[in-house]
């Protein structure tokens, strides 16, 4: 449930679960999530004998953004047995993911986002160099049914 407050909540606590009550697991530690939207396509329509000179728009369909989702390396190979579950044509490899906002303090879920249907379209390995000093990010991009908040 959404907790409302006047100030803008900080974006850095978040529990990102594949598997329900496996929020706190350090497989599904993510350092980034983005993608988070919705879209309404827009049908327009007019009728020839309408007396206004203008369209009437119409909700369509609905459309789910992509998600992406960050992780330092970690050696867990659960996001590439996911991507090989997709690929062999399983629809067991649809999964819902909750993405939960916490307070700064993390005594409580002040946001919930809830992917329905969700599955890996892309898995990006991290870029490996010999002289730099940042962490290997592996970047998980999710197709998703449809996208809840709470």
């Amino acid at each position: 449930m959404a907790v409302f407050r006047p100030t803008p909540y900080h974006g850095f606590n978040f529990l990102v679960s594949f598997v329900p009550g496996e929020e706190e697991e350090v497989s599904a530690g993510f350092a980034e999530v983005s993608g988070l939207s919705g879209e309404v396509a827009v049908a327009e329509h007019r009728f020839g004998n309408a007396r206004v000179n203008y369209v009437t728009k119409v909700p369509g369909v609905h459309k789910t953004g992509d998600v992406t989702l960050k992780r330092g390396v970690i050696g867990a190979t659960n996001l590439w047995e996911w991507l090989d579950e997709t690929r062999a044509g399983s629809l067991a490899s649809k999964r819902n993911v909750t993405i939960k906002l916490q307070s700064e303090d993390r005594s409580e879920v002040v946001m919930t986002w809830k992917l329905f249907g969700a599955f890996p379209m892309k898995l990006t390995g991290p870029t490996l160099t010999a002289k730099g000093g940042d962490l290997p990010m592996e970047e998980l991009t999710l197709a998703a049914e449809n996208i809840t908040s709470e």
